[in-house]
C-alpha cells in the first residue's frame, strides 16, 4: 500500500512534527510555563501527581493543533496559549481516569501514576486538572470557545463509559468501535482545532473545516494507535506490544478478525478477550491470525481514508508555513504505523 507523500515533504525524509513545532516553538515554550503555573496547589501532591504525567507527557500534539490553527487563521493575539494549556489540561486528565480505568502500570514506558500513588489520588488530581481548563476557558470570557470545549469534554467522557460497555465485548461492531474514538479521541482533535478558527474571527465554514480536520486526524492517529498495539513498529517506538489485547480491548484490528474467524478462531477470540483466561502464547498467535486475515493492514488503510479526508478540509486554505506544517502533520500521524 503506497504512503501518500505531501508535496512539501518530498519522497526521501519521513514526515515529523519538527515544522509544526519549529512554527509554534515560542507559544508552545508559553503554554508549558503556564502549565506549570496552573498545576501547582498547596495540597502538595496535586503538583506531584499533575507534574509526573505531564512531564512524561508526550507531542503536545493537541495543544500544538490550537496554536497552528490559531496562526493559520490569522490570530495574532494572546488568547490562544491558554486556551492550548486548557486543552493540554484536558487531555491530561483524560489519561490518569484512562489510567485508573484500564489498571495501567505503564504510560510510555514510565510508571502510571495510579501505579505510583493508587486511584484515588490519580482521579482526583484528574478532576483538578479538569477544573483548571474550566478556570481558564472562564477567563478566557469567549461562551462559544466554552461551548466548544466543554461539548468535547462531555463528549469524551461519554466515549470512556461507552468504552467500557463494549470493553471484552467480541460481538461490538465496526460502527460501535468507531463511535468510541470517534468520541474519546476524535472529539478534542476537533475541538482543538476549531477554537484556532473562533480567535481569528473567521467564517463558520472555516471553524467546520478545521473542525473536520482536527477530528478525521484524530480518527487516523487512533486507528494507527491500535493497529501499534499488534506490531513490532511498537516495540521500535518504545512501547509495549499487547496491552489491548491483555486489557481485552476490543479495536477495530480484533473486530476485523473476528468479522473473518471461524469457529476456532472465534472461540480464541472469546477466551482470551471476554474472559480473560489467557495462556503463554496467546499474543503471538492473535497477532498470526490479524497477519492471515490482512486486518491489520485493513486498519491501516482505514486510517489512510480519514487522514486523505483531513487533508481534503485544509483545502479552503490558502498555502502557508501554517498549512503546510498541519498537512505533514497528517503524514506524521500515518507514518507512524510503517
Amino acid at each position: 500500500m503506497a504512503l501518500p507523500v505531501s508535496a512539501s515533504q518530498g519522497p526521501s525524509r519521513r514526515a515529523s512534527l519538527d515544522r509544526l513545532h519549529a512554527l509554534v516553538a515560542a507559544d508552545l515554550a508559553q503554554v508549558n510555563t503556564l502549565i506549570l503555573a496552573r498545576m501547582q496547589s498547596p495540597v502538595a501532591l496535586i503538583p506531584q501527581l499533575a507534574g509526573h504525567i505531564i512531564a512524561a507527557g508526550g507531542k503536545r500534539l493537541r495543544p500544538m493543533l490550537t496554536l497552528a490553527c490559531s496562526r493559520l487563521c490569522g490570530y495574532r493575539g494572546e488568547r490562544h496559549v491558554a486556551l492550548a494549556a486548557a486543552v493540554e489540561f484536558i487531555h491530561t486528565a483524560t489519561l490518569l481516569h484512562d489510567d485508573v480505568v484500564d489498571a495501567s502500570g505503564l504510560r510510555r514506558g514510565l510508571a502510571t501514576a495510579n501505579a505510583v500513588w493508587g486511584n484515588k489520588p490519580s482521579v482526583l488530581v484528574g478532576d483538578f486538572l479538569f477544573s483548571r481548563a474550566f478556570q481558564l476557558m472562564v477567563e478566557d470570557g469567549s461562551l462559544k470557545v466554552l461551548d466548544i470545549l466543554s461539548r468535547a469534554s462531555a463528549v469524551i467522557a461519554e466515549g470512556e463509559v461507552l468504552q467500557l460497555v463494549t470493553s471484552n465485548d467480541t460481538d461490538t461492531t465496526e460502527a460501535q468501535y468507531l463511535e468510541v474514538i470517534n468520541a474519546k479521541t476524535a472529539a478534542l482533535f476537533a475541538a482543538a482545532s476549531r477554537i484556532g478558527a473562533v480567535l481569528g474571527e473567521r467564517k463558520e465554514t472555516e471553524e467546520k473545516a478545521l473542525e473536520a480536520y482536527g477530528r478525521n486526524l484524530g480518527i487516523a492517529f487512533q486507528l494507527v494507535d491500535d493497529m501499534l498495539d499488534y506490531s513490532a513498529r511498537q516495540a521500535e517506538l518504545g512501547k509495549t506490544v499487547g496491552d489491548d489485547f491483555r486489557d481485552g480491548k476490543i479495536t477495530l484490528p480484533v473486530v476485523l478478525a473476528l468479522k473473518a474467524a471461524d469457529g476456532d478462531e472465534r472461540a480464541f477470540w472469546r477466551r482470551t478477550l471476554e474472559t480473560g483466561e489467557q495462556r503463554d502464547g496467546d499474543l503471538d498467535r492473535a497477532i498470526a491470525l490479524m497477519q492471515r486475515h490482512g486486518t491489520l493492514s485493513a486498519t491501516l488503510e482505514r486510517a489512510r481514508l480519514y487522514a486523505e479526508t483531513a487533508r481534503g478540509a485544509l483545502g479552503i486554505f490558502h498555502d502557508s508555513p501554517e498549512r503546510r506544517a498541519l498537512d505533514e502533520t497528517i503524514d506524521f500521524c500515518l507514518e507512524r504505523g510503517y
